[in-house]
């Protein structure tokens, strides 16, 4: 029975939280890789001194990106859990999960390409 706000509960969903993402630092080489290119456009954008409107339009694609790449490990880990051994049906789980990712990431470097075309 749920007991109401817990402060300690609340801090500990904080904790589990960057715990995933600590996973996904150490584990996820794909992750690593979106980290890295945020990290890039980020400081492209301050090297550019890019809008506040445009920034808002990057962060919103990094967030957005590596939100998808969480949510792609986690259907492929509980694709894992569910069907341990080879299955096709699991495969086409697995690859229209990193085919999502896939169109964010290239949406992202759309509008990348749109912000910082102009300020070369």
């Amino acid at each position: 029975m749920n007991s109401g706000f817990n402060i300690s509960s609340r801090l500990q969903s904080f904790a589990n939280a960057f715990k995933g993402l600590g996973f996904m630092l150490r584990k996820q080489y794909n992750f690593y890789i979106h980290i890295s290119l945020a990290i890039i456009a980020i400081a492209l954008g301050f090297y550019f001194d890019i809008n506040s409107n445009e920034f808002l339009w990057i962060i919103t694609a990094i967030g957005l990106v590596l939100s998808a790449e969480i949510f792609n490990t986690a259907i492929e880990k509980l694709t894992d859990l569910v069907q341990p051994k080879h299955d096709p049906r699991a495969g086409i789980i697995k690859d229209l999960s990193a085919g999502a990712v896939l169109i964010l990431a290239i949406t992202a470097l759309i509008i990348g390409l749109i912000i910082f075309i102009p300020y070369l």
